[in-house]
């Protein structure tokens, strides 16, 4: 008869302790710990990925580049580095209903064509999936369905059948029958995801993971999720939209913060060819508060349209908001703008956002934050076909952005005459149609604006 032994596993955080306590002694949370039950383990639990194999030499080792599988979907394939990698597990994980699901079964009803695949569903019933794929009017001919979240079964089928790409929805429903604990909890989810990478890696499937994320945003379950896969995808943009953007956080064979801009259409979601114009507003006339930005968002250089809004405070704690942008970083833009320019906004209420739901995290927009607050500080509008990039100091410097010439190219393609940029960026040779104002510092900057 197996040994049994009772620890108790933190919701919170996954730490285990061998008595019941009111608050975790790992995280501090109170009325976390959960009792789990666990039976003497199995040696095939935690089988090692490889056999063992004897010290060699980093340079005697043949290294061996895996051909990649394309989804069939430009956007996709974008995200994962070009492909899927045989053997190689993806975590993607987003909002309730933003389009997960309906992704992967585009994506596997492509790849079905060419390669055998399975969709094992624990959330949906085998009709529930038939059902979607007639609305997006899908060829399911050749795609495989297994409604199972019992782990051993799915680890059975995956073993005999050996398809090369299966997509497990999702792996907060799966439970192993060794563990006590409840479908979703820490230790359900850490236990299935690692066996599920084993499996992956010892027979060569392509797994892709769906998994859902806490109010706050991030992934559901243990942060070791995250670690013992390849690929971590997150869906972005408002699920009121019909735009989405998935953006790549890790991938071990591809370039991080790689955008896939999609659109969410009745036969399913569409891959955007030209992302630009979607992040960038239409106007009649030339408005105040308004600057485009060129952004890069992994190997892709984006336009977007930052929009500010200043107005006279009427409370004692001037507001400062921005959405889509780093919010703690305005106030001290704001400061270097006052002290090396000479522009004051300690009595105004300050509000930026990003047009299209895109997340910008690179210090490449802090020019164009402070010339649109300028802009909407003074209601006069910035030059016609201006862009702008560039970081500032806490010095009013203006440091250069990486892949400079990329974004100015891409100006000057979408029809962009001007670019305010460092003037380290400044390139070499002229950029047919595009005229340059390199500056050095955050007042030289408005001068030439105002000379322009």
């Amino acid at each position: 008869m197996a040994k049994t032994k009772r620890t108790y596993v933190c919701s919170s955080c996954g730490g285990t302790s061998l008595k019941w306590e009111g608050k975790c002694p790992h995280c501090n949370a109170w009325n976390t710990l959960d009792e789990v039950v666990q039976t003497a383990a199995d040696a095939h639990r935690f089988a090692p990925l490889a056999g063992a194999s004897p010290v060699q030499a980093l340079s005697e080792i043949e290294a061996r580049e895996l051909p990649r599988q394309p989804t069939g979907i430009n956007e996709f394939d974008r995200v994962l580095g070009g492909g899927l990698v045989p053997g190689a597990v993806v975590l993607i994980g987003g909002d309730p209903g933003i389009g997960k699901s309906t992704l992967l079964l585009q994506t596997l009803a492509s790849l079905s064509r060419s390669v055998p695949v399975l969709y094992v569903t624990g959330e949906e019933s085998a009709e529930q999936v038939a059902l979607r794929a007639r609305r997006l009017e899908l060829e399911t001919g050749k795609v495989n369905l297994l409604a199972e979240i019992r782990l051993d079964a799915i680890m059975t089928i995956l073993t005999q059948a050996r398809p090369k790409v299966a997509v497990i929805d999702s792996i907060q429903t799966l439970y192993c029958a060794e563990l006590s604990a409840a479908p979703g909890s820490v230790s359900q989810v850490r236990e299935c995801a690692a066996q599920l990478t084993r499996l992956a890696k010892q027979t060569g499937t392509t797994l892709v993971l769906i998994g859902h994320v806490t109010k706050e945003g991030a992934l559901a379950g243990p942060r070791v999720l995250e670690h013992i896969v390849d690929s971590v995808l997150y869906f972005e943009g408002d699920t009121h939209s019909a735009f989405r953007l998935v953006r790549a956080f890790k991938n071990r064979f591809g370039a991080v913060n790689e955008l896939g801009v999609f659109a969410m259409t009745d036969k399913g979601l569409k891959g955007v060819s030209n992302p630009s114009a979607l992040f960038l507003s239409s106007h009649n006339e030339a408005v105040a508060g308004a600057c485009i930005m060129a952004t890069q968002e992994g190997s892709r250089p984006l336009l977007v349209e930052i929009q500010a809004l200043v107005d006279t405070t009427h409370i004692a704690s001037p507001r400062r908001l921005s959405v889509g942008l780093e919010s703690t970083r305005l106030a001290m833009l704001l400061a270097v703008l006052h002290r090396h320019a000479g522009v004051a906004t300690h009595d105004q209420d300050v509000f930026v956002n990003a047009v299209g739901g895109v997340k910008i995290t690179e210090p490449a927009a802090d020019l164009p934050v402070l010339l649109a607050v300028l802009s909407s500080l003074r209601n006069q509008p910035l030059p016609d076909g201006l862009v702008v990039f560039g970081e500032v100091g806490l010095a009013g410097e203006i440091r250069p952005a990486p892949r400079g010439q990329e974004r100015l190219r891409e100006a000057a393609k979408l029809g962009f005459g001007k670019a305010l940029i460092p003037r380290a960026n400044a390139p070499r040779q002229p950029i047919e149609g595009l005229e340059i104002w390199a500056v050095d510092r955050i007042d030289e900057a408005i001068s030439r604006l105002r000379e322009g």
